[in-house]
């Protein structure tokens, strides 16, 4: 369940969408610190919506365990999975002037939490990541916990190592290296998807 607490929260936080890029300004306008405290507003927002996605799911887990409707929940989920990928891979991401202001940190915080809480499309995404990874358990509560706890700790450091990273390559990070994250997350998303769709339809399994 950690692993798979750490996958998810990777893979939610990752593609370069607003608050990303917001995070990735911040650090180079501002300073490491402010990027990553940016990335932390939107880690609590996703461990929100994830914790909504998981208690929405348990209501129904009777259904939901049943063989029949797990397949094709792990193949809806796989299927979610590429487009996801897919999109993260074509996606063109924009920078926006730099505010002259820099703020405290507890108000570039709320604006990270506040860009990524306006998104509840990132259901969907919990959704398909829940679905694919069979991750709602809710008869085992300290696993289950643990779970959410994972997720939370995967978007941390996704936003320690993105922070870091760019603080470290400063001088030449742009417009062009978001771009190739999103090309390289979106890759590896669209190939886990598609080893999900074909180990489901084998009846195999990968984690």
């Amino acid at each position: 369940m950690t692993v798979k607490g750490l996958i998810v929260g990777i893979v939610a936080s990752a593609p370069m969408g607003p608050v990303g890029v917001l995070c990735i300004q911040r650090t180079l306008n501002k300073g490491r610190d402010y990027g990553l405290v940016t990335g932390l507003g939107a880690a609590l927002s996703d461990i929100i919506y994830a914790l909504i996605t998981g208690f929405g799911m348990s209501f129904v887990l009777e259904f939901i365990e049943q063989p029949r409707t797990m397949y094709v929940l792990q193949l809806a989920g796989s299927v979610l999975l590429f487009g996801f990928g897919w999109y993260t891979f074509h996606s063109k991401p924009h920078l926006r002037p730099p505010s002259k202001k820099k703020g405290t940190l507890a108000q570039n915080f709320l604006t990270g939490f506040v860009v990524t809480i306006s998104n509840p499309l990132i259901i969907f995404l919990f959704l398909a990541l829940f679905a694919r990874f069979t991750f709602v358990v809710p008869e085992h509560v300290g696993q289950q916990a643990l779970g959410y706890l994972s997720i939370f700790l995967g978007a941390l450091l996704w936003w320690c190592g993105l922070t870091y990273v760019v603080d470290k390559l400063r001088t030449t990070f742009d417009l062009a290296r978001i771009g190739l994250i999103n090309r390289l997350i979106g890759s590896i998303v669209m190939v886990v998807s598609v080893l999900g769709l074909f180990s489901t339809l084998l009846g195999l399994t990968l984690y």
